[in-house]
């Protein structure tokens, strides 16, 4: 059976995803993408091989082997320019359609909840990265990441960036659909602080 661009995307993000916790955000992200993709909102079908490019691709720069290992130069490293660079380099060896790769580029770049999309696969690869922040996806997420992280030693370090996910991410998704999808997600994480600070208060740990 011949190995497609596809199959080379999925392959290389397995063996480059790292720490390999960072691998389920990929295939979770695709589904996601799948999912809001028929948004009435939408200007147009977004192009599925586009969609599918950046949902695997978007986060390659926030890799341990892509990243500084400085934790200097970390925190001032913005990883898209170096995503989306490397991403058309690879997408050209792994036999992506050329005329597609524009547009690739364009959602990767607008990803972060920060930006504003112009095309509607960013639209939707934006919300559909946005949910990944929210829920208990978003919580485990940020947990994982507590003794790894050089930004959070503890877990009362990541509580935080959790409040300012709650409060900021959901008003900015886009599309109805994201927005229904995020009301539960939104819910559980609520939940999840209100429960932590019952049970802990301030000795969070």
């Amino acid at each position: 059976m011949e190995f497609g661009w596809k199959d080379r995307v999925k392959e290389y993000i397995r063996q480059e995803a790292q720490p390999v916790d960072k691998f389920a955000h990929q295939p979770r992200l695709e589904l996601l993408t799948e999912a809001l993709a028929h948004a009435p909102e939408l200007e147009r079908r977004p192009d599925s091989d586009v969609l599918f490019a950046a949902a695997w691709m978007h986060d390659l720069g926030v890799f341990t082997g892509h990243r500084p290992s400085d934790p200097e130069a970390l925190a001032r490293w913005d990883h898209v320019p170096y995503t989306v660079a490397a991403t058309e380099r690879l997408l050209r060896e792994w036999g992506f359609p050329e005329e597609k790769l524009a547009a690739v580029s364009a959602a990767i770049q607008t990803h972060e909840a920060k930006h504003e999309p112009t095309t509607p696969e960013g639209v939707v690869l934006r919300d559909a990265d946005i949910l990944e922040q929210l829920g208990a996806v978003g919580v485990a997420r940020a947990l994982v990441k507590v003794g790894r992280d050089t930004r959070y030693a503890r877990v009362c370090d990541v509580v935080p960036v959790l409040e300012h996910a709650l409060a900021t991410l959901p008003g900015r998704l886009k599309l109805r659909h994201a927005r229904e999808m995020a009301a539960r997600r939104v819910a559980l994480m609520r939940a999840f602080l209100e429960e932590l600070n019952r049970e802990a208060g301030e000795w969070v740990g």
